[in-house]
């Protein structure tokens, strides 16, 4: 059986550079209460009315494309993950198709809703399709674009800071080379604290479970309504309930126990220890965390890629543009063992061991 190789890697991210001081204008921060909470130092902003999650995705996608040495034609399959479609539906998957100018292929197109843990989760699909001989070149795709939904208030402060624009994207392609491409991925979730980092309304649940703090919310439903009425009110709009939320906290307690725990469980799946790794790339949600689970590893500074400083958040995005960098950079080469980890939304997390 064929293993699954990564034969071509790029990233975007838009040319707009949003500094913590950019900020300062909106919503009553600092460059020193951020780069102390989550290290970031600027991230990327899209252009308005001229880029969307899929166009950025597509520009990534066309440097891989070109990397891995095949033609747009040659792509059988698409996989696209991210938590800020252009649409409500359809996926971006289709619309990354259709940006790429590929409709007559009639490929099928497959999107991904993993939020921060998309990447890994889109590249072990991909993996199946791969070995199990469907595909031979998949296109994987993280992108996103948050920066159109965000509340530029001090209200919306904790989140907005964190997260930036920009998409990573690899071709995926089978190998008979001896101990050469993914070896193993695990993913897990836990649903228990679903809405504590979510983006609730507007939506269809009806306030059932959408709750913050463990606290049902009023979300302004008109009960005397036979039918609809239960995706969006004016009160979501009035009260700002239209953005994400996320409790710091709990996300910050429960992944750093988590990433340790599922890369563990890689490593010992193929016999092998931290001393082994070559390289780490973790999902760049926070600084910190990032350093807490490097120090519980015992993994040196030179084994470790981090980026957040320069981009933000970028969600699906992070590990692909975090892994072009690192390769762009020398930093990945051939015989290396790579670890990717993520803990996001969901909860979900997973992590992946790639010998280069």
């Amino acid at each position: 059986m064929p293993t699954t190789k990564i034969a071509g890697i790029g990233f975007y991210v838009p040319e707009k550079v949003v500094t913590n001081f950019d900020l300062m204008r909106h919503m009553d921060t600092s460059d020193e209460w951020i780069q102390e909470r989550s290290g970031i130092v600027e991230r990327r902003y899209a252009k308005r009315h001229e880029e969307t999650t899929t166009t950025v995705g597509a520009r990534a996608a066309e440097i891989a494309i070109e990397r891995a040495g095949i033609t747009k034609e040659d792509v059988d399959f698409i996989i696209f993950a991210t938590l800020s479609p252009d649409y409500f539906f359809p996926g971006c998957g289709v619309l990354l198709q259709r940006e790429l100018g590929i409709t007559h292929t009639e490929i099928g197109a497959l999107d991904i809703r993993n939020q921060c843990s998309g990447f890994i989760y889109g590249l072990t699909v991909a993996d199946q399709f791969i070995k199990s001989g469907m595909y031979k070149n998949i296109l994987l795709v993280g992108a996103e674009v948050h920066s159109m939904g965000l509340d530029f208030t001090t209200r919306g402060r904790n989140v907005t800071v964190l997260f930036g624009d920009g998409g990573g994207a690899v071709i995926l392609q089978p190998t008979n080379e001896p101990g050469q491409g993914i070896l193993t991925s695990k993913l897990h979730s836990d649903g228990t604290h679903a809405e504590q980092l979510a983006f609730i309304n507007p939506g269809c649940h009806s306030g059932y479970h959408a709750t913050k703090q463990g606290k049902e919310v009023d979300f302004g439903y008109d009960e005397s309504q036979e039918f609809g009425g239960l995706f969006l009110t004016q009160k979501m709009m009035d009260e700002a309930m239209t953005f994400p939320e996320m409790d710091g906290q709990l996300v910050f307690k429960t992944a750093i126990t988590k990433f340790p725990e599922v890369i563990k469980e890689v490593l010992d799946d193929q016999g092998l220890t931290v001393a082994d790794i070559d390289l780490f790339i973790p999902h760049q949600a926070n600084l910190r965390i990032s350093q807490f689970v490097q120090k519980k590893l015992g993994l040196p500074d030179e084994k470790v890629w981090n980026n957040i400083q320069r981009y933000g958040n970028t969600t699906a995005a992070t590990i692909p543009i975090a892994l072009c960098e690192a390769w762009e950079a020398g930093k990945v080469k051939k015989g290396d063992l790579i670890c990717i980890a993520a803990f996001g939304s969901g909860f979900t997390w997973g992590a992946t061991l790639i010998r280069w």
